[in-house]
């Protein structure tokens, strides 16, 4: 089963980090007018905007990588009828 599902899980899970970056983006233009977050290195930034960012990017990465880890676990479950972490 696990054989399975490790491998799976990898391309779920790059697909799920592609999908945060694009969801981050998304929310950052409508919340701020802005393209681009700032990166930490940005002189035109205040700190706490730099903080913000990151935290909810994290936020975000955190919240997409739970939804799409647990539809995967869901998804070998119903094709393979057992769960991916049980032992």
């Amino acid at each position: 089963m696990k054989a399975i599902y490790k491998p799976l899980s990898l391309v779920v899970s790059t697909a799920g980090a592609m999908l945060s970056s694009v969801v981050f983006k998304q929310v950052w233009r409508r919340v701020t007018g802005e393209q681009d977050a700032p990166d930490a290195t940005d002189r035109k930034y205040a700190l706490w905007q730099v903080v913000t960012a990151a935290a909810v990017q994290g936020a975000i990465f955190g919240a997409v990588k739970a939804a799409v880890d647990r539809a995967g676990a869901a998804g070998i479950e119903k094709a393979t009828g057992d769960w991916p972490g049980d032992e």
